[in-house]
């Protein structure tokens, strides 16, 4: 049990990295749904709207994922398998604000890849890719930046993320509750 001298642990690198992976699959499950749904609503809408309608509903979409599963518990799925939580000094749970805040910098990720490829005309699926992992490498190494080792778009929302302990295993906690035998 931790009392309030000891500090919060943050995650490794590591770990919020691989949670990240995670997060990406469980994501285009919810992102496919969601174009789905898009595309049986506008199946006779003119070819123009669909196109930026797809553009919005991949921005949106992710958007309601994440905001709503940080305001709620402070962790997506991905995030509550590798326990991690989102969390915003002074207050019991994550506000709207900066939960929407944290998920529009976090597309630091990767809008300036994005950019760039569209720029200077990069459409081969290895000039993406490679524009992809420099952007992710650049921005995972914002972590080294300050001592706690939150990301750039943490710090800039004012939240952050903590270890979550792990949890005590039934036959353990049963033990725990039982009175020594003398």
């Amino acid at each position: 049990m931790q009392n309030s001298t000891t500090p919060i642990a943050t995650p490794t690198l590591k770990r919020r990295l691989i949670c990240m992976v995670y997060e990406l699959f469980l994501l285009a499950a919810v992102v496919m749904f969601g174009l789905l749904v898009f595309l049986l609503v506008t199946q006779k809408m003119s070819q123009s709207i669909i196109e930026h309608g797809r553009t919005v509903v991949l921005f949106l979409v992710p958007g309601a994922y994440f905001i709503y599963s940080w305001t709620d518990k402070g962790y997506t799925l991905a995030m509550k398998t590798w326990r991690i939580k989102l969390v915003k000094v002074g207050y019991a749970s994550v506000p709207l604000k900066a939960a929407v805040v944290r998920y529009l910098l976090a597309w630091g990720w990767v809008l300036p890849a994005l950019v760039i490829c569209w720029r200077f005309h990069l459409t081969s699926k290895t000039e993406v890719a490679i524009a992809l992992a420099i952007n992710v490498a650049l921005w995972a190494m914002t972590a080294f930046i300050y001592e706690d080792r939150q990301f750039l778009h943490d710090r800039l929302a004012g939240t952050r993320l903590i270890l979550l302990p792990k949890p005590v295993k039934a036959g353990k906690a049963e033990q725990a509750a039982k009175p020594a035998e003398a």
